[in-house]
């Protein structure tokens, strides 16, 4: 076992998993009710919930801000889960750290995903807009997540809640600070499939569509409504594109 898959996430659906990795802030339980979700679409998909330090029931353990040493220890932690069939998931800071982590894969010869699936965040190689500023007080960086859809207003102007729950998105935003030089690109061996709100004014879609430089052949991208959250608001929408991801890869039956 590994602290990464909580332990209700381990037993739940069949076929290929579909590791799901959280925004800034968030937690394994922003993923609660897709498995049931998906089963209604005959997804076919077992999803796994990744659960990164510093958060929910890990919330006692040391935080990670820098990209590189935790895709180190997820690559360590995952290895077996990913060496069988699966597809990954990550929506905003969980779409950077989905990335890294299959690059780092990639370039160690280790299994890779059939498909990469990411949403609402820019690519590597473009530079962080500082819309969510991580060098905010906790007010400002509080009232731009609101803004966004990240939090209720109500929550926004607590300053208890701040308190609490502003240091784990700003130790979130540091962890994928990072740009990476245009002449360091190297593409994936593996389609990804992207995905943006039309109206986010975080990740603009030129700025998802940037990812293509990053993806193999087969790499898609779509617009959805909403904003950067649009995964709360349109979630069965992304779900249905989801389902529709995963046939694409199913296994060809045996003759």
């Amino acid at each position: 076992m590994t602290p990464y898959l909580p332990r209700t996430a381990t037993a739940a659906g069949t076929g290929p998993s579909l590791f799901c990795l959280p925004c800034a802030g968030g937690g394994a339980s922003a993923y609660a009710g897709w498995q049931q979700a998906l089963d209604r679409l005959g997804a076919g998909l077992r999803v796994q919930p990744v659960q990164l330090p510093g958060r929910e029931e890990r919330a006692q353990e040391r935080r990670f801000t820098e990209l590189a040493a935790l895709v180190e220890e997820m690559d360590e932690q995952l290895d077996d889960a990913l060496a069988r069939p699966h597809l990954l998931y990550g929506h905003s800071m969980g779409a950077f750290v989905a990335h890294a982590l299959v690059l780092r894969r990639q370039r160690r010869g280790a299994a890779l995903p059939r498909a990469l699936v990411l949403s609402s965040h820019r690519a590597p190689h473009v530079p962080p807009n500082r819309v969510l500023d991580p060098d905010a007080d906790d007010e400002a960086l509080a009232a731009r997540l609101a803004e966004l859809g990240g939090i209720p207003p109500e929550l926004a102007g607590r300053r208890g809640f701040r308190s609490r729950y502003m240091p784990l998105v700003r130790d979130d935003l540091r962890l994928c600070s990072g740009t990476l030089p245009k002449e360091e690109i190297e593409p994936l061996r593996v389609p990804l499939h992207l995905f943006v709100g039309a109206q986010d004014r975080l990740v603009p879609v030129a700025a998802m569509d940037a990812w293509s430089a990053h993806g193999g052949p087969g790499t898609t991208l779509r617009t959805l409504p909403g904003g950067h959250f649009f995964v709360r608001t349109h979630e069965n929408a992304l779900l249905r594109h989801l389902t529709a991801v995963a046939r694409r890869y199913d296994p060809v039956p045996a003759r």
